[in-house]
């Protein structure tokens, strides 16, 4: 049998058709690997595809043959990432705020390209990504890595940050200067993207939406705020703050009717102790960074929750709603 002219590509080939057009439910005969191979202009006889079938399995591509009447179908049945696995992936790309429209089409389309293509059209299915709310800033990759490189290499770093003013453009905060900070770790709270980091001139921690900063470049100075840094939990972080957003440190008790507990439980975690208060209350002790968020959350319960203490916190509760009263109730 002569040989092809690209004999050379065969085993990348071999792997290429059997990702693409195998899986689970999907099969392919030898003389239908054969023809595949011979539309690249490769040349195959069957005991030199059972060997490089073999040669696969090295490859991490498990490829197994079933009997089918007298002959054999052959297909993929280990992936790197399962059907499962990805739309989970698919998922969390199109629920992310911090990715663009175009980044994350293109991302999905690259994972359609981890499954054989009967189950990208799966994938596809999956996929309704025109319409969401999605930010503008294509940059936001770049940014990732460069906060991610500062860590690594204990550096500082500078950059400017926006927010959208009524005409629907971007406008630098601080009169266009640029922020230097310590980056210190990355949070993904509430749908965004948020880089914690330590600033030096303020003494202390804060965060920004990685999708508004812009121009990010390292510096040649050394990271600062390590002590504070490493008496911090990441994830407690997020947790105590509202969207996000800071306010001073305190632990405030509840009073929670007993249907609540779930959303007790998915805000702060199952260790948090709930203290039964009658037959259908309970009440809890929790650490939060005390803000209009948090007052938001507690009133969006409704009669479900009572903020008890401490007293200054209740307080600030009381002017809240007094000005919540004044901005809606009083005559124009």
């Amino acid at each position: 049998m002569p040989k092809g002219t690209n004999q050379k590509f065969k085993l990348y080939r071999l792997a290429q058709i059997m990702l693409e057009k195998t899986d689970e439910e999907h099969f392919i005969t030898m003389p239908e690997i054969m023809a595949e191979l011979a539309k690249y202009d490769i040349t195959a006889d069957r005991k030199s595809i059972y060997t490089d079938l073999k040669d696969l399995y090295d490859l991490g591509i498990e490829v197994e043959g079933e009997p089918v009447g007298n002959r054999y179908h052959y297909h993929v049945v280990s992936r790197a990432f399962e059907l499962p696995e990805l739309k989970l992936l698919v998922d969390a790309i199109q629920s992310s705020k911090f990715i663009t429209e175009k980044k994350t089409t293109d991302l999905i389309k690259k994972l359609e390209k981890l499954v054989s293509r009967q189950d990208a059209q799966k994938l596809q299915r999956q996929v309704y990504v025109t319409g969401r709310i999605k930010t503008m800033n294509e940059s936001i990759y770049y940014t990732v890595d460069a906060i991610h490189n500062a860590i690594s290499e204990n550096k500082k770093i500078r950059f400017q940050y926006f927010q959208w003013n009524v005409k629907k453009e971007m406008e630098l905060r601080h009169g266009g200067a640029f922020y230097h900070i310590s980056p210190w770790g990355l949070s993904w709270d509430n749908e965004n993207y948020y880089m914690i980091g330590f600033d030096s001139a303020a003494g202390k921690i804060k965060h920004y939406r990685v999708d508004k900063m812009l121009r990010i470049e390292l510096t040649e100075d050394k990271r600062e705020g390590k002590e504070h840094f490493e008496k911090l939990n990441m994830a407690e972080y997020a947790v105590k703050s509202f969207s996000m957003y800071g306010g001073k440190e305190q632990k405030v008790k509840l009073l929670v009717r007993n249907e609540l507990a779930g959303v007790i439980i998915d805000r702060f975690g199952k260790d948090v102790m709930m203290i039964p208060a009658d037959a259908a209350h309970f009440s809890v002790n929790v650490d939060v960074h005390v803000s209009g968020q948090f007052f938001g959350w507690v009133m969006s319960l409704g009669e479900g929750v009572k903020l008890l203490g401490p007293e200054d916190v209740v307080e600030q509760m009381k002017k809240e709603i007094e000005r919540l009263t004044r901005q809606y109730f009083t005559a124009d």
